[in-house]
């Protein structure tokens, strides 16, 4: 772990909030000569998917020979999880002395949590001189602190409703704050989208001379009934390719990836067959319909906290009709209500507890959401508390479901050390 001196400087930024808007952003890359401009990027933005289509990027990336940063947030147990180079995260050292250096560089900038991170992994993959680099965006997208960056590939995966405090309250504005990455004359990659996003995005696309490739037109799937999936990309077909991450939902997100990847070609990047096909089985994104084993009980974690990741971890579900005994726990400003009511139809009984964050939905507020859908639900003051019950309470097939926040999903994993 970074030394405590260095995480509570930067955790202590999150005094400034969220901060919508690229001035600051600017002056602290400023203050290190702009180092985003010295490599290629793809930009991701989105709802649901933008950390595993970022996974499926920089595997692919890596297996065909290039040096691949990955900015990701949030972290599950460490924050050097953010900053990857070659699947190896940022060090202890080089991080101490990265945020030493530019807190120094910039006293004046107020910088918030994200945006000092932002700058930060900018800044370290052009000092460890990648090849190219894959950045996944904040919550947002037009104000997002990475949308300083220059990309030459954006990728927008499927909007849906989450943070429309800050984003809005219907799915079109929430697009057009997703959209804000498009830029100039840069292919942009749609993933399957509602209709409404749809024509919002191509929208701006066409205003900004963007070319736009988007599901069912220029890329698409179909499932081969083995586990494996044919992609068919602009004419070209890649066959019975086997994802490494589990759902129906994972394999769009390959499917998108590989579209980005293939815009990729006008910028000299080979992609060879067998090192495309190797990418897509090594991939990995921890916490995302993630299966293990505890006590003899099957233990399935997801980080699903909107309405959206609900229902694709209930699509999984239906798949493996076993009744689930479900911990689950949310943030605050999450739509408790949409999430329970897509898990309900395959739950036992619910075990609320509070995931361990400051703006922690209280546990009683998800019983009385869950007894509104007809379910069952009990209370637990922790996380090992409602684990070791739900443990308990598992019978013959049945399993243990965690789901409604990757902070409850971190907080499961390292209780039962997996």
């Amino acid at each position: 772990m970074a030394g405590s001196g260095v995480l509570d400087y930067l955790y202590s930024l999150q005094k400034f909030g969220v901060k919508l808007g690229l001035d600051n952003i600017r002056a602290l890359l400023a203050a290190v000569d702009d180092p985003q401009r010295r490599y290629p990027i793809i930009h991701v933005a989105g709802t649901n998917g933008k950390g595993s289509v970022c996974a499926f990027l920089a595997a692919v990336l890596r297996e065909c020979g290039y040096c691949t940063g990955v900015y990701t947030s949030p972290h599950l147990h460490r924050f050097n999880e953010r900053i990857c180079v070659d699947n190896h995260q940022i060090s202890d050292d080089e991080l101490e002395e990265m945020v030493t250096l530019l807190r120094d560089s910039c006293p004046a900038v107020p910088a918030t949590f994200f945006e000092f991170t932002t700058a930060l992994a900018l800044w370290y993959f052009a000092r460890r001189q990648v090849d190219i680099a894959v950045v996944e965006t904040g919550m947002g997208g037009r104000l997002d602190a990475t949308n300083v960056v220059e990309p030459v590939v954006t990728v927008i995966t499927p909007v849906d409703y989450d943070h429309s405090a800050y984003l809005g309250n219907s799915i079109a504005a929430i697009a057009a704050e997703k959209g804000g990455i498009i830029k100039a004359a840069v292919p942009v990659v749609l993933a399957k989208q509602p209709d409404e996003a749809q024509a919002v995005l191509e929208g701006i696309a066409a205003e900004r001379g963007s070319r736009v490739f988007s599901y069912g037109r220029d890329y698409s799937l179909r499932p081969t009934g083995d586990d494996s999936v044919d992609v068919n990309i602009a004419g070209q077909q890649w066959t019975r390719l086997r994802p490494s991450l589990i759902g129906a939902h994972q394999q769009q997100n390959m499917a998108t990836a590989l579209m980005a990847l293939y815009c990729l070609a006008p910028e000299s990047f080979s992609l060879p067959r067998r090192a495309v096909c190797a990418g897509v089985r090594k991939a990995q994104w921890p916490g995302r319909l993630q299966w293990s084993c505890c006590r003899g009980v099957p233990i399935l974690l997801d980080g699903a906290h909107n309405a959206a990741g609900a229902g694709a971890l209930a699509a999984y579900l239906a798949i493996k009709r076993r009744r689930t005994h479900l911990v689950c726990g949310f943030k605050r400003d999450k739509d408790v209500a949409s999430i329970v009511r897509h898990l309900m139809p395959f739950t036992a009984m619910a075990y609320a507890v509070e995931p361990p964050v400051e703006d922690a939905c209280p546990r009683h507020d998800v019983v009385v959401a869950v007894q509104a859908e007809g379910g069952s639900a009990r209370s637990f003051d922790s996380v090992s508390a409602a684990l070791d019950s739900a443990l308990a309470a598992a019978a013959g097939d049945e399993m243990v479901v965690v789901a409604g926040s990757l902070f409850l999903v971190a907080a499961a994993s390292e209780y039962l050390a997996l």
